[in-house]
């Protein structure tokens, strides 16, 4: 594979890898509206699922009613996956350069699983909704990885052109 070809691919996963963790970050702004949804929606998926929607929507929607200031959290949450996101910037301008960064997002993506699996149970979240938080560190470090690998090999072809 030439230079180009690969600096476009690491290009197009670093593009998909900021679109997700941007979205998972915008979508924490409509929490409630989208916990209604899914809760006026969960007909079809299994009871637990359903009572675990139910008893989030509740806990969100009482909480905004009552403590709206609460809900700001979650807004620095999105806040957050926004900023993060822009970091990765660096690497789509420099990947060899940057490569620094996507390490620390394979780190972050790593870090998802002892987060979950400590805190999920310390916060009673049940085990399979700990999974489905997991699933962001899994899905996440996919591309990363990808594009690690390929930051090392386009790195190995701009070192066999100086010499």
């Amino acid at each position: 594979m030439d230079e180009k070809r690969l600096k476009r691919k690491i290009r197009i996963w670093i593009i998909l890898f900021i679109i997700g963790l941007a979205l998972s970050g915008i979508t924490a702004f409509p929490i409630e509206t989208e916990l209604s949804f899914m809760n006026d929606n969960s007909g079809n998926l299994p009871p637990i699922l359903q009572q675990w929607i139910a008893l989030i929507y509740n806990a969100v929607a009482t909480t905004n009613k009552y403590y709206p200031y609460l809900a700001y959290g979650t807004d620095w949450l999105a806040f957050g996956h926004l900023v993060i996101a822009m970091a990765f910037i660096g690497p789509l301008k420099d990947p060899v350069r940057n490569i620094w960064i996507i390490q620390f997002g394979m780190i972050a993506c790593v870090m998802v699983f002892p987060l979950a699996f400590i805190m999920g149970p310390i916060r009673h979240i049940p085990f399979f909704w700990q999974l489905i938080d997991c699933s962001f560190g899994f899905f996440g470090i996919m591309p990363l990885y990808i594009c690690y690998r390929n930051i090392r090999a386009l790195e190995r072809m701009q070192l066999e052109e100086e010499d």
